[in-house]
C-alpha cells in the first residue's frame, strides 16, 4: 500500500541541516506502526512528506501505486483528501461545529456528504463511544472525547492511510491509553494502514512494529 524508498530532506539556511537521510518503509493494509525519535529529529517532517504537505529532496513515496513526488499540487490535495486521514495532538476540531459536523467534514470536502452518509457519521461516533454526544460542541467535551471525535473524523471517509502525530500529547495517562487502543482498533477494523509518530515508549508499544528515526535513517526496534 505505502512504499517509501531513499527519502531525503534537508532544510536550507545559514547552516543547512539534513533532517531525513535514506528513509525506506513498506506498509500493507492492516499494518499499524510507530515511529519514535528524539524531539527535533524529523518525525513530523516525515509525516509531512508522506502526506504530500512538503516535497522531499530525493527519494520516492508511493501510495497504492501513485507516486506522490510525480504529481502536481492539485492532484496531491485530492489524493490526501480522499485516501488519508489525520489525527493531531491539538485535535484541530472546528469549535463552532458539533461533534457530528466535525466528523462529517471529510465527506463534505470530498463532495460525498448527503442524506445517505448521515448514518455513516453516526456509525463512526458510535464506534468511538460518542453516540450520545453527536450534538455536543468541542467546548463541552473532555480532552479524551475530543481526540475520539478526531479519530472518527480521520476514518469516516474510509482512508487507506491514517497518520497520527503525537495524538495523546495533551491527554492524561488514562485517556491516552484509551485513545491509543481505540486508534489501533479503528485502523485495524477499517483495513487501513496507520503510522503513529510519538516520543512515548508506552504509545509506541501499542503498534505492530516500532521504528526509531535517527540521523542516519529509520531502523526497526
Amino acid at each position: 500500500m505505502l512504499r517509501i524508498r531513499g527519502l531525503c530532506k534537508s532544510f536550507a539556511g545559514p547552516r543547512p541541516r539534513a533532517v531525513l537521510a535514506g528513509i525506506d518503509l513498506d506498509l500493507a493494509a492492516g499494518d499499524y506502526v510507530a515511529v519514535r525519535g528524539e524531539s527535533g529529529i524529523g518525525k513530523s517532517t516525515l509525516l509531512n512528506l508522506i502526506a504530500g504537505l512538503d516535497r522531499p529532496d530525493a527519494g520516492s513515496i508511493a501510495l497504492d501505486g501513485v507516486e506522490l513526488t510525480r504529481i502536481d499540487d492539485d492532484a496531491l490535495t485530492a489524493l490526501r483528501r480522499e485516501r488519508m486521514g489525520f489525527v493531531f495532538q491539538a485535535f484541530h476540531l472546528l469549535p463552532y461545529l458539533t461533534a457530528a459536523q466535525n466528523v462529517a467534514l471529510p465527506l463534505l470536502l470530498n463532495g460525498t456528504l448527503d442524506g445517505a452518509t448521515g448514518p455513516r457519521v453516526q456509525e463512526m461516533l458510535a464506534a468511538v463511544g460518542l453516540a450520545d454526544r453527536a450534538e455536543s460542541r468541542p467546548h463541552e467535551l473532555s480532552g479524551g472525547e475530543l481526540q475520539r471525535v478526531a479519530i472518527a473524523r480521520a476514518l469516516v471517509h474510509g482512508p487507506r492511510l491514517v497518520l497520527a502525530d503525537e495524538p495523546t500529547g495533551n491527554l492524561d495517562a488514562d485517556s491516552a491509553a484509551q485513545v491509543l487502543e481505540l486508534l489501533r482498533a479503528s485502523v485495524k477494523r477499517a483495513g487501513a494502514a496507520g503510522i503513529l509518530v510519538t516520543h512515548s515508549p508506552a504509545a509506541a508499544a501499542t503498534a505492530d512494529r516500532v521504528y526509531t528515526l535517527t540521523p542516519s535513517g529509520l531502523r526497526q526496534g
